[in-house]
């Protein structure tokens, strides 16, 4: 198997993704843009806009050489993410628990967070559409956040989800909180 196949992430220009996303779907190419809902208040008004989840970033599947060149013929693609000499590569697991967080009817205000809990419980998700995904409690109040460690982005996902769906858990979870 090439080592370039696979789900990749492309750095995109600032307030880009949508139209790279676009271009790439237009050139039969495979992508994912996760959005998310963000509330923005003004003076006058507040209202609910859709917001990548991940700024600059929009995902590929890459499944040959040439989607891997063709990708970067995109107009405000810059390039693809690397680490040292290492390309930023998601796995199709990961690019599904994406999915799973950012489609689900269940689940709000998913967020993007770089720094990792420091408190918290490692929990499974059993019931609905997440059901089967580990995730760590950083925060039990009414609502009650998870946060889903992504390794290979080097970044955490959060969102509130129902206490109820939660499975493992236990008394001191509360306490620490």
């Amino acid at each position: 198997m090439d080592r370039k196949q696979g789900w990749h992430v492309l750095y995109v220009r600032y307030r880009h993704e949508s139209k790279v996303y676009k271009e790439l779907t237009e050139k039969k190419l495979e992508a994912f843009l996760p959005m998310a809902t963000s509330i923005r208040k003004w003076s006058d008004r507040t209202k609910k806009i859709q917001v990548p989840l991940f700024p600059s970033y929009v995902f590929v599947n890459i499944k040959s050489n040439k989607d891997f060149h063709d990708v970067l013929t995109v107009d405000s693609g810059c390039s693809y993410l690397s680490f040292g000499n290492e390309y930023g590569k998601v796995s199709e697991k990961e690019i599904h628990q994406i999915k799973l967080l950012v489609e689900g009817k269940d689940i709000s205000d998913v967020q993007i967070n770089k720094e990792l809990p420091r408190i918290g419980d490692k929990v499974t998700i059993a019931h609905g559409e997440l059901s089967g995904l580990e995730c760590e409690v950083f925060r039990i109040d009414n609502q009650h956040r998870i946060s889903v460690r992504l390794s290979s982005l080097r970044q955490n996902i959060s969102a509130i989800v129902p206490l109820s769906y939660l499975s493992n858990r236990t008394e001191s979870t509360f306490a620490k909180a």
